[in-house]
C-alpha cells in the first residue's frame, strides 16, 4: 500500500493538505504500518480519518504545521462532523484515529500536550452482532451439494469456520502447513500480525479430511500452497462471501448472513454453552477482552426476548 495519506486508488487532490500536515499524516501510516503491523484495510481506515481531520485544520492556511494544532482544533472538528449530521459510531471512530495521530505527534513533532485529551463527543450504542441460532447454522450447512467437489469444499469451509471462529481473510488465507489433522488445531496470523493456534471439532475435521482426500485434487489444477481452492486459484473472500449468500437464501434463512456472522455464531454459542469469556477471546484473536464482551449482552438480549415472550405477565401485556 502507498503510504501517502490518501484512499485506495484516489488521486490526492492538490492544496487540500499543508505540506506539513501531508508529512505528519504519511509518517503516521508509515509507523503504524512498520511499527504496529497494521493491515491494509486499516491503514485505509486511519489515512482516510486523519486526512479529513488534516483536511479541515490546514483549510485555508498553505503553511498550516500540526505542531501548532490545539484542543481547539480538534473541537471544531467535531462540532463540524455533527453538523453534517455524520453518524454517531463514525464520529467516534473518527476521533479515535484522531487520538493516535496525537499521541503520535506527541513523539514525532515533540509536541508538549496531546490537543485530542479531554475530548467528548456521546458515545455511540454499540450495535449487538447478528448470529445464527443453531437451527439456522445447522440448515446453512446442509445446503452445499456434497456430489460436487465444489460442494465438499464450501462444505468444510462452512464447519471449521463455525468450528474455530476463523475471521473470513484468516479462513481463504490458510496453507496446507498450517493444518494439523491429526491434533484438530488450525494456525493463523490475524489483525495486527498476532498468530494464534485454534482447535476445531471432530465434525470439522471430518469433513475437512473428506474435502482434502476427495475433493481439492480435483480443484487443483496446478499446484497450491493454500487450502481451500477453486479452478481458477486460491478462493476469495469475495468469492467465499457470494457462497455463504447463496446457501443462506436456499435455507430460508432471513437474517443477512455473511462469514463475520458464522464467526459470530461461534462464537455466540459458545458463550450460550458455558465457555469462559477469556477462552472465547483467545480463540476469536481479539486484542482486548472488552471487545470479546459485546457476546455477553448478545446473550442478555436473547434472555429479554425470551422472558418478553414467555412470562404470562408479559406475554399478556398487548395492545387492546
Amino acid at each position: 500500500m502507498n503510504v501517502k495519506a490518501r484512499r485506495a486508488g484516489e488521486p490526492e487532490e492538490p492544496g487540500t493538505l499543508s505540506p506539513a500536515c501531508r508529512a505528519a499524516l504519511d509518517a503516521f501510516i508509515e509507523h503504524l504500518m512498520v511499527e504496529r503491523g497494521c493491515s491494509e484495510s486499516t491503514l485505509r481506515a486511519y489515512a482516510t480519518d486523519v486526512r479529513d481531520l488534516a483536511q479541515h485544520f490546514s483549510a485555508g492556511h498553505s503553511a498550516a504545521d500540526p505542531r501548532n494544532m490545539t484542543h481547539d482544533d480538534i473541537a471544531s472538528w467535531l462540532a463540524w462532523l455533527q453538523e453534517q449530521k455524520r453518524n454517531p459510531r463514525t464520529i467516534a471512530r473518527k476521533l479515535s484515529s484522531a487520538r493516535a495521530f496525537c499521541r503520535f505527534l506527541l513523539d514525532w513533532a515533540r509536541l508538549e500536550s496531546d490537543p485530542s485529551a479531554a475530548q467528548v463527543i456521546p458515545r455511540p450504542g454499540r450495535r449487538l452482532p447478528l448470529s445464527l441460532t443453531p437451527e439456522e447454522t445447522e440448515k446453512l450447512m446442509r445446503q452445499p451439494d456434497l456430489s460436487k467437489p465444489a460442494g465438499l469444499r464450501d462444505r468444510a469451509m462452512l464447519e471449521l469456520m463455525y468450528a474455530s471462529g476463523l475471521r473470513v481473510s484468516e479462513l481463504v488465507g490458510l496453507k496446507i502447513t498450517d493444518v494439523d489433522m491429526e491434533e484438530s488445531l488450525v494456525r493463523c496470523v490475524g489483525k495486527g500480525n498476532r498468530e494464534r493456534v485454534v482447535p476445531f471439532g471432530e465434525e470439522a475435521t471430518l469433513w475437512l479430511r473428506l474435502y482434502l482426500e476427495a475433493a481439492r485434487p480435483h480443484l487443483a489444477r496446478k499446484p497450491s500452497e493454500y487450502v481451500f481452492l477453486s479452478p481458477r486459484g486460491p478462493l476469495t473472500r469475495v468469492g467465499f462471501w457470494k457462497i455463504i449468500k447463496r446457501y443462506a437464501s436456499a435455507a430460508g434463512i432471513r437474517t443477512k448472513v455473511t462469514p463475520h456472522v458464522l464467526r459470530h455464531s461461534f462464537a455466540t454459542h459458545l458463550l450460550d454453552g458455558g465457555a469462559d469469556l477469556r477462552i472465547i477471546q483467545e480463540l476469536l484473536g481479539h486484542a482486548s477482552l472488552s471487545t470479546t464482551q459485546i457476546y455477553t449482552h448478545v446473550g442478555r438480549a436473547a434472555l429479554e426476548n425470551a422472558f418478553r415472550k414467555a412470562h404470562p405477565r408479559e406475554a399478556d401485556r398487548r395492545p387492546e
